[in-house]
């Protein structure tokens, strides 16, 4: 079995409705993230569960950090 050391028995396991209240999304997003394996996700016999950890990773994954700019001053006409 092929286990993360920071994946521990104690981790919360979300139910896919669940992960989708987290990603404000439908059900339907989580399921197709679990079926691209753009996310870990454990079988419990026939119901997926994501881990809290893996639903973070992938939000902190797709996290875009803002550009700082300088601000130009404008020539007067």
């Amino acid at each position: 079995m092929n286990r993360r050391a920071k994946d521990t028995p104690s981790e919360r396991l979300l139910t896919v409705a669940e992960a989708a209240q987290v990603l404000n999304t439908t059900e339907r997003f989580p399921r197709r993230l679990i079926e691209q394996r753009r996310i870990c996700f454990v079988r419990v016999g026939r119901h997926v569960r994501i881990p809290e950890s893996a639903l973070r990773e992938f939000i902190a994954s797709g996290l875009v950090e803002p550009i700082a700019t300088t601000r130009r001053k404008r020539r007067a006409a």
